[in-house]
C-alpha cells in the first residue's frame, strides 16, 4: 500500500494532464507514507518514454537526505497509453525497487512494484486528505 496525499496526486495529475510529454519525478516520504513529490525534468522530452535529468536527481537525492526522507517511489505519466509498465518501466524497476506510480493525462492512477522475484505487482494506492 501507497498512501498519497490528495494535493500531491492532483499536482501530478495537472501536470501530467498539461503536458504534451511524459512527466517524472520522485516520491519522498517515510514508509508507505508520502510527504512531498519532487519533480524532475524529462530529459528525453517525449511523449512515449522517460529518463530524468541527472544532475535534477542529484538536487532531488540530496533533498530528501537533507530532509530526512526516503525516496518511497518514483512517478511518471503515460501520454499514450494506460497506467500499465512498459517495458523500460520494467528495466527501471530493477534498479530502483520502490513503488512506480504511473498516472495518465485522463486522470487514471496505479501503482506497481517489483517484487525480489522479478514479478510485478499491483499496489494499492490509498489516498489521503494530509
Amino acid at each position: 500500500m501507497l498512501r498519497l496525499p490528495k494535493e500531491t496526486l492532483n499536482r501530478i495529475l495537472d501536470k501530467a494532464k498539461n503536458s504534451p510529454i511524459e512527466i517524472c519525478g520522485f516520491l519522498l516520504g517515510k514508509g508507505d507514507e508520502v510527504y512531498e513529490a519532487v519533480f524532475v525534468s524529462n530529459r528525453l522530452n517525449s511523449p512515449i518514454e522517460f529518463e530524468m535529468d541527472p544532475e535534477e536527481m542529484l538536487k532531488a537525492l540530496e533533498y530528501a537526505e537533507k530532509k530526512n526522507l526516503e525516496i518511497v517511489g518514483i512517478f511518471h505519466s503515460h501520454v499514450y497509453c494506460p497506467p500499465f509498465p512498459s517495458g523500460k518501466d520494467l528495466k527501471g524497476m530493477k534498479l530502483w525497487p520502490v513503488v512506480w506510480v504511473i498516472v495518465t493525462s485522463s486522470g487514471e492512477v496505479k501503482a506497481w512494484q517489483m517484487g525480489k522475484d522479478g514479478k510485478i505487482v499491483e499496489v494499492e494506492v490509498v489516498i489521503s486528505e494530509r
